[in-house]
């Protein structure tokens, strides 16, 4: 029997078939995700349905804001709405990248490992999206650190992609067409308008800071980790000698050949505090002792403001001995670089010479340059003699 279709139904039929879609929603800006995933939800609600799982790195356009969240598209063309707090702008996502890219041109200072998970984030805060989990027993590679006030994380809302035009309101003809006499010229500035323009309220206090480490994991790329969960990697048979510090840096000076085992010559940085704005101030140099069979203090110098980087210089045609430079902070509040050469199980300062901090710029701004330590006082005689001969008791024993 074959099927009526009245003609008012066929007709809506039709128009249903033909209607197009409806209309996108305008693209108000653009964002690229933070996290190593961000799940997009259809409503605000924590519970509402996921209808996305974005990834690190990609760019969503974004549709809306409503407060800190955001109603994005992803590259699928897929929409809902996640925290906007998870999402970098363009320039924070260059930055990342940029900072991947030099980490690879700065030395290394060893490697660390972790005996739990530890995120890596984009940013020195806690608060900042994390791309990457370092996994249980994982290590990285410790490029540089930076004590960081731990403030609250406030990102930038994305930029919008096109300026918003805004009418330029026209000038009114003054009544009469007579126009009124020009502004008086303003006063000048006293004297002193120097010193009442500083300020002179107290500093704000209770801010506590945070140790960071700038980290690169095995796939090239870098974000930072909080310092204290990690675990420097150089042997336990030289890292019983810690004493309490925490090791900073070690590298390698050479090894000797011990019946058929190779062991090598520990050159390593620590810190006997917690939070610093610099990185050590100890150095300690470890050679193996064939006749002994155990690791030896050749070297130990205490008492220092030690700044990164650290170098041990590949040798050059000709030289038999290896280098290495410390950027050690003067009294004075000046810097400078010594370098010393490891000749046998002999240190010896080679070259002396000036230094200039580089501004940091890999973290959130300029730092502000290190202040200089306050002046010693004066020691007697007795007591410079008395320090000397202690210092050259701790080199020989190896305490």
């Amino acid at each position: 029997m074959p099927i009526r279709v009245f003609p008012p139904v066929a007709f809506a039929l039709f128009l249903a078939t033909c209607s197009p879609a409806p209309p996108k929603a305008p693209v108000i800006g653009e964002a690229y995700v933070g996290p190593a995933t961000l799940n997009l939800r259809k409503d605000l609600a924590v519970r509402a349905p996921v209808t996305a799982t974005a990834r690190h790195g990609e760019r969503l356009e974004i549709l809306a804001w409503r407060r800190r969240f955001a109603k994005v598209r992803s590259p699928a063309g897929v929409e809902g709405w996640t925290d906007g707090r998870q999402l970098l702008t363009t320039r924070q996502m260059a930055r990342l990248r940029e900072l991947t890219v030099r980490s690879r041109e700065l030395p290394t200072h060893g490697r660390a490992t972790v005996s739990d998970p530890l995120n890596v984030h984009t940013e020195p805060n806690r608060q900042s999206p994390s791309f990457f989990q370092i996994p249980e027993n994982g290590s990285v590679e410790v490029i540089r650190h930076a004590m960081v006030p731990r403030v609250a994380f406030e990102p930038p809302r994305p930029a919008p992609s096109q300026p918003v035009k805004r009418p330029v309101p026209k000038l009114r003809k003054p009544p009469g067409g007579v126009e009124p006499p020009p502004a008086p010229a303003p006063p000048k500035p006293p004297d002193n308008w120097l010193d009442l323009s500083r300020n002179h309220l107290p500093p704000v206090t209770g801010i506590r800071n945070d140790d960071w480490t700038l980290a690169r994991i095995d796939d090239g790329r870098a974000g930072w980790v909080l310092t204290r969960p990690l675990i420097m990697s150089i042997p336990d048979e030289v890292a019983q000698y810690a004493e309490g510090h925490r090791i900073t840096s070690y590298f390698s000076l050479g090894e000797v050949d011990h019946r058929g085992e190779r062991k090598k010559h520990w050159l390593w940085t620590t810190l006997s505090a917690g939070l610093q704005p610099h990185q050590f101030d100890s150095v300690r140099i470890f050679v193996w002792s064939t006749r002994r069979r155990r690791y030896e203090t050749a070297y130990i110098e205490r008492g220092l403001r030690g700044y990164f980087p650290v170098e041990v210089h590949k040798l050059e045609a000709g030289q038999t001995a290896p280098e290495f430079s410390l950027i050690v902070q003067n009294k004075d509040g000046t810097f400078t670089r010594r370098t010393y050469a490891f000749q046998g199980y002999h240190v010896r300062m080679i070259r002396k010479e000036p230094w200039q901090i580089p501004v940091d710029d890999l973290t959130q701004g300029p730092e502000a340059p290190p202040a200089a330590p306050a002046p010693a006082a004066d020691k007697t005689l007795l007591t410079r003699v008395t320090e000397t001969i202690r210092g050259w008791s701790r080199a020989v024993l190896g305490n």
